[in-house]
C-alpha cells in the first residue's frame, strides 16, 4: 500500500489528530482528525476522484480548496460534496460520483434538521486569509461587533501553505514564515470577544433577508447574518492551461500541491514538472524538494524569469533546471500522468519544431497565475470590470475599497491578484473604511488610513516587480462622480441603503 504522508520535514512539524477510519467504496481507509478526505485518499495513492460526463475520462484533484468541481463525491449519501474541504470523520461512507447524482438524497443540510438562526452584526467579514485576518483584527481593536466566516478548518488562507520567510518590514511580518503568521493572527482573533469566528463556513449568497452562511462543523447551522457593512476577502482561484491531456490526474494547481504538502503533510507526487517561473512556481518548486519530491524542471514560456531572483537561485542551486522560452505541450498516461513533454517557443509564442523534451513525471504543477474569486461579489450585484493585470473580473471600487454597493467593501486577492503584504494592508484599510461608515472612526483612525494608502501607493507599489498589479489596481478605481452614480442606482434598487438595518433591504 502506498504511503505518501510526510513524516519528516525540515520546517513543518505536522500536528496530526487522532487516527480514525472511514469507508471508501468498500475499502477501509486510515485518516487523522483534522485531515480532509482527499488528503487521506491521496496518502494511499488514490488519484482519480471523478470522470468526465461524456467520455468518462479520469479526473484528478486540482485546487484542493473547494473552488473547482474535480473532487465532487457522495459523503454519507449526500452528493456533490467537495471532499478537498470536507474533513474525514470516523465511520463515514465515501463514494466517487459517476455522472450526475440523483436529487433523492437525505442529509442534515437538506431536510430541515439543520438549525437556522439569525445574527445581527455591525460588520461581516467573508474570508479568513491575509486580508480577512487583518480586517478582523482591526475590527477587534476598534470594538466593532463583527463576525468572521471562512470555508477552511483553519484560518489563514494561503498563509498556512507558505513555509518560506516573508520579505519586507517587521510591520508586515518580514522574516516570519507564512504558516507562523497565520497561527499568530488566528490566535489573536480567537481571543477577541467581539469578533466570533465561524470556520468550515460558506457564505452562499446575499439576499433581501441578509447574507446566508452555512456552517458545516462542528454543528451544522444555517445563519442569516444581518450586517450593516460587509468586507469580502474571498481570495483567488487557480488558473488552468490548455495542452493535450491537461485533465489527466496528476495535473494540479500549484496551490493544490501546497495544500497537500504543507497543510496535511501528504506528498502530491514523486517526480514533478512545474509550469511557470513566477514567485508561486519557484516557491512551490523549493517546497516540493523540502517534501521529498524530485523536480525535473521548471518551464517558463517567457524568455525571462517571472519571480524574484532569490527564489530562482535557490532551486537552481539544488539542481533544478529552468527552461525559459518553453512550455508544456502534452501530458501522457492512461489513468494518471506518467510523462510530460515540453517545447521551445519563439518570441511570437510559436512552437519551434524539433525542440521537444520529455520528462518522466507523475505530477505536473501549473503555476500560471490566479484569478480573483469574485463570485459572491458578482452575485451581490457589484459592478464588475475585466482587468487583465489583476487576473480577470474584479469589482470597481473607491480608493477606500468600497464597491458600487454602499457598505460593501473588498480587500486582498478578491480585489485583484497581488502579494500578501498588500492583502494585509487592504484588509486594514477596508476595516477602517467600514468603521467610518458605522460610526466607529475618529480623526486618528482616518489619519492612519491615509498613512496606509500613502505607503501602499507611493512606496510598496512603486517597486518594478509589482508594476503590473499597480496599473491594474488603478484601472479598478473609479472617480468619485462615477461611484456616486453607482451608489444612487444601488440604493434605488434597495441595495446598501444607509437607512436599512442591514446592507440589503
Amino acid at each position: 500500500m502506498s504511503d505518501r504522508r510526510i513524516w519528516s520535514h525540515p520546517i513543518i512539524s505536522f500536528k496530526r489528530g487522532k487516527r480514525i477510519f472511514f469507508n471508501f467504496e468498500g475499502r477501509l481507509v486510515e485518516a487523522y482528525e483534522g485531515e480532509s478526505i482527499i488528503a487521506a485518499l491521496y496518502a494511499i495513492g488514490v488519484a482519480t476522484f471523478s470522470w468526465s460526463p461524456r467520455f468518462k475520462r479520469p479526473r484528478g484533484a486540482f485546487c484542493m480548496i473547494g473552488k473547482c468541481s474535480s473532487c465532487l463525491s457522495t459523503v454519507n449519501g449526500v452528493p456533490n460534496t467537495r471532499i478537498c474541504v470536507e474533513l474525514a470523520k470516523e465511520g463515514a461512507f465515501i463514494e466517487r460520483q459517476r455522472g450526475p447524482p440523483s436529487m433523492g438524497f437525505e442529509g442534515p443540510l437538506f431536510n430541515n434538521q439543520v438549525e437556522k438562526v439569525e445574527a445581527a452584526v455591525d460588520l461581516l467579514i467573508i474570508g479568513g486569509g491575509p486580508a480577512g485576518l487583518h480586517a478582523a483584527l482591526t475590527a477587534s481593536v476598534l470594538g466593532i461587533k463583527a463576525a468572521l466566516v471562512d470555508e477552511g478548518a483553519r484560518l489563514g488562507g494561503q498563509l498556512i501553505k507558505q513555509t518560506h520567510k516573508f520579505f519586507g518590514t517587521r510591520d508586515y511580518y518580514g522574516g516570519a514564515r507564512g504558516f507562523e503568521i497565520a497561527e499568530k493572527l488566528s490566535e489573536n482573533i480567537e481571543e477577541s470577544p467581539n469578533v466570533p469566528v465561524y470556520r468550515n463556513a460558506t457564505a452562499y449568497g446575499f439576499f433581501s433577508e441578509g447574507v446566508g452562511v452555512i456552517v458545516r462543523y462542528p454543528k451544522p447551522m444555517n445563519i442569516v447574518f444581518k450586517p450593516r457593512a460587509v468586507i469580502v476577502c474571498t481570495g483567488a482561484m487557480e488558473r488552468g492551461l490548455e495542452f493535450e491531456n491537461n485533465d489527466l490526474p496528476g495535473v494540479m494547481g500549484a496551490g493544490g500541491a501546497q495544500t497537500l504538502m504543507n497543510r496535511y503533510g501528504v506528498r502530491p507526487g514523486d517526480k514533478a514538472l512545474v509550469v511557470g517561473s513566477g514567485n508561486v512556481g519557484l516557491i512551490v518548486s523549493y517546497q516540493l524538494l523540502q517534501a521529498g519530491v524530485k523536480v525535473g524542471a521548471v518551464v517558463e514560456i517567457a524568455h525571462s524569469i517571472g519571480g524574484w531572483f532569490v527564489h530562482a537561485a535557490k532551486v537552481v542551486r539544488l539542481g533544478v533546471p529552468i527552461y525559459l522560452g518553453h512550455s508544456i505541450v502534452r501530458a501522457m498516461g492512461s489513468e494518471r500522468v506518467e510523462e510530460a513533454v515540453i517545447q521551445a517557443f519563439d518570441g511570437e509564442m510559436n512552437p519551434i519544431p524539433g525542440t521537444e523534451k520529455q520528462f518522466n513525471v507523475d505530477l505536473v504543477l501549473l503555476a500560471v497565475g490566479l484569478m480573483p474569486d469574485y463570485t459572491i461579489l458578482s452575485q451581490a450585484g457589484c459592478v464588475m470590470k475585466w482587468v487583465s493585470e489583476l487576473g480577470g473580473l474584479v469589482p470597481v471600487r473607491t480608493m477606500y475599497l468600497e464597491t458600487s454597493i454602499p457598505g460593501l467593501y473588498v480587500a486582498g486577492d478578491a480585489a485583484g491578484i497581488e502579494e500578501a503584504t498588500t492583502a494585509f494592508i487592504e484588509g486594514e484599510i477596508a476595516a477602517i473604511s467600514a468603521a467610518e461608515k458605522l460610526g466607529y472612526a475618529n480623526a486618528d483612525l482616518l489619519r492612519r488610513r491615509e498613512k496606509l494608502l500613502d505607503f501602499l501607493w507611493n512606496e510598496y507599489r512603486q517597486a518594478p516587480v509589482v508594476e503590473r498589479a499597480r496599473v491594474g489596481k488603478l484601472k479598478a478605481i473609479v472617480s468619485e462622480e462615477e461611484m456616486e452614480e453607482h451608489w444612487r442606482r444601488s440604493i434605488a434598487n434597495g441595495l446598501g441603503s444607509p437607512r436599512s438595518p442591514h446592507i440589503f433591504q
